[in-house]
């Protein structure tokens, strides 16, 4: 959850607009493919960051052509850090760090030289990001909801009415922040993410014209982790409720300290519903969140279908060709 909302917020500290792109018609050979990888990444600015064999992002220069950055292959979590709801943590602590590295190189690459970021940009961003964050969904949900004396000796309605309020806050953040056009653009190469790993999961030649085909929703998105997240901190907070009343402060310092706790159950269920999707018991359970994804991506062009799916081939280790970008088709 932390992840995505700092993400999310940094984007917004951060952002610029830039030109629209072409498209690009690629293809590559199946048996050059490795199979079987969970692969899925981000939408950073005028780019996507990808996570296969090893992790890249790429994004598109204003020049038009698609510059790649490689951190490297992508470690999963081993031995204990491998262990279910532990691992969870490790997982999204290492999308927070890639998530702002990434950031910081698509800030970079995208913009001109007047626009480029330091050090010192990334750091503050990151401390308002954070800041923002801790304050909207977790301080500001306990504090709304201890406005209401009734809930404050029953610790499990608390909970309940907390992460209601919690929801709200976040699907309202979400919704405001969709009609900035930079955060729109982000949201577009969001759905290029998901459309070119819709491709590749479904054994396709990895080009444009048959990633335009795929849905921008997918059950492994971390706006479904999100609403999942939501309805984990309400089951983890209504059992730490129901030992007994507790002072505001205390409240926010378990919201907090519980964190990793709320993302490695979210993390699990995720996983099992994603792997099945086709038993009509799980189904409706992962739903919320690919309706919330309704917000969070939009159809992308084919120019941004085309850095995604450049990322996607960079990660498995593929050739990719970079082309200028001489026209677009329009959005």
């Amino acid at each position: 959850m932390w992840s995505y909302l700092l993400n999310c917020c940094l984007h917004l500290e951060v952002l610029q607009k830039q030109k629209n792109e072409k498209e690009n018609e690629e293809k590559l050979s199946k048996d050059k493919i490795p199979r079987n990888l969970s692969v899925g990444g981000q939408a950073v600015i005028e780019g996507v960051m990808m996570k296969g064999i090893k992790t890249v992002v790429a994004v598109r220069k204003p020049d038009g052509t698609i510059a790649v950055s490689d951190y490297g292959t992508m470690e999963r979590p081993k031995g204990w850090k491998g262990w279910p709801i532990i691992r969870g943590t490790f997982v999204l602590y290492d999308a927070l760090v890639t998530g702002i590295k990434a950031l910081n190189f698509s800030a970079n690459i995208s913009g001109d030289e007047d626009t480029k970021l330091t050090t010192k940009d990334m750091v503050l961003s990151l401390l308002i990001a954070f800041a923002v964050a801790v304050g909207l969904f977790s301080i500001l949900p306990v504090l709304v909801t201890s406005l209401f004396k009734p809930l404050r000796q029953n610790g499990v309605l608390f909970a309940l009415v907390e992460g209601i309020i919690r929801t709200v806050i976040f699907l309202i953040y979400i919704w405001v922040i969709a009609f900035i056009p930079d955060i729109k653009r982000i949201f577009q190469y969001h759905g290029a993410e998901h459309k070119s790993v819709y491709t590749y999961e479904a054994g396709e030649d990895l080009t444009v014209e048959n990633a335009r085909k795929y849905s921008t929703l997918h059950p492994r998105c971390g706006t479904s982790f999100l609403m999942i997240t939501m309805v984990a901190a309400i089951i983890v907070f209504s059992i730490l409720g129901a030992f007994g009343p507790m002072g505001i402060l205390w409240k926010i310092f378990w919201r907090i300290v519980l964190i990793p706790v709320v993302a490695g159950l979210a993390y699990e269920f995720q996983r099992f519903t994603a792997k099945h999707l086709d038993n009509p018991f799980l189904k409706p359970l992962a739903m919320p969140g690919l309706w919330l994804q309704k917000l969070t991506t939009k159809e992308p062009d084919s120019s941004q279908l085309e850095v995604g799916l450049a990322a996607l081939k960079a990660s498995l280790n593929l050739e990719y060709e970079s082309h200028d970008q001489d026209e677009s088709d329009g959005q």
